[in-house]
């Protein structure tokens, strides 16, 4: 495979080499980290990758992940990582499958991968989320990698935020935990699809930052949904939290392209810390 500290495109950095039945090979790429640790959302396409190939050998007709919840027992490193696995149904209208992560041979990630397959032109029947409104693109803050260069993501995506959204960068604390903005692939040669926008439900920063929280928030369990095929470069984004308590945080993310469509969803359960005083 090729050199880790290389691979910034995002279907070379998530791809999965058979090694043997369901048994698959990764490199977990640099370009996909934060602080060091591939990204949560980098990791549910890995996952999912490995998941549609083995339901393919397994004759499974579905070309999509349309659900993914993926437990975090442990942060994975760069590098090579080996996947196990599990095809527990392969069914017409969805197959499930069970995939395990493991790095000298200790498991660090678990996902349930639903599969099935979604259409271009489907037919729209019901449709209540709505968009967040978002300032137009060229009024939003672009994200930018930090001093230290810790957040590597922000390397791979052109992420536009609600300048009302990012005062914590000022030293600011607002009273709503929530960020919402526009983001888009920029990995030199993708756009959004089906798969990649796993990796677009765990990309913006933490809806804690706004109301003061460290920079520590580690997912204990990501849960994102795939609805839609995404039409449109641009997706608009708005990531906030239900409950923080006792040193978690109930966060949800949503996806629309640029036909209102809301094309991905996500809730995940971190850990949270805040500085004394807060």
């Amino acid at each position: 495979m090729s050199d880790t500290a290389l691979v910034t495109i995002l279907r070379d950095a998530a791809a999965v080499e058979l090694r043997s039945d369901g048994r698959y090979d990764v490199n977990l790429s640099q370009a996909y980290t934060v602080v060091g640790r591939p990204n949560g959302g980098y990791l549910q396409c890995v996952m999912a990758n490995a998941a549609i190939a083995a339901a393919a050998a397994a004759g499974g007709p579905h070309l999509h992940a349309t659900a993914v919840t993926t437990n975090y027992i442990g942060a994975p490193n760069v590098g090579a990582a080996q996947l196990e696995v599990d095809v527990r149904r392969i069914g017409r209208g969805a197959s499930f499958i069970h995939v395990a992560l493991y790095q000298n041979d200790v498991i660090t990630t678990e996902s349930l991968v639903t599969l099935g397959s979604l259409s271009e032109d489907s037919h729209l029947r019901y449709h209540d989320a709505q968009p967040p409104r978002v300032p137009a693109l060229d009024d939003c803050v672009r994200s930018q990698q930090p001093a230290n260069g810790d957040v590597n993501i922000m390397s791979v995506t052109d992420l536009r935020l609600d300048p009302a959204c990012v005062l914590w960068t000022q030293g600011q604390v607002s009273d709503r935990a929530e960020v919402q903005g526009w983001i888009r692939l920029d990995d030199g040669a993708s756009i959004w699809d089906a798969w990649s926008v796993l990796f677009a439900s765990d990309a913006l920063p933490p809806a804690t930052f706004p109301v003061g929280s460290s920079g520590w928030v580690p997912t204990l369990q990501l849960s994102s949904y795939v609805r839609s095929i995404p039409a449109s470069e641009w997706l608009r984004v708005r990531q906030w939290c239900v409950v923080i308590e006792d040193g978690l945080v109930d966060e949800r993310c949503e996806l629309f392209d640029d036909r209102d469509r809301l094309v991905a969803s996500s809730s995940q359960l971190a850990m949270v810390r805040f500085p004394a005083g807060l």
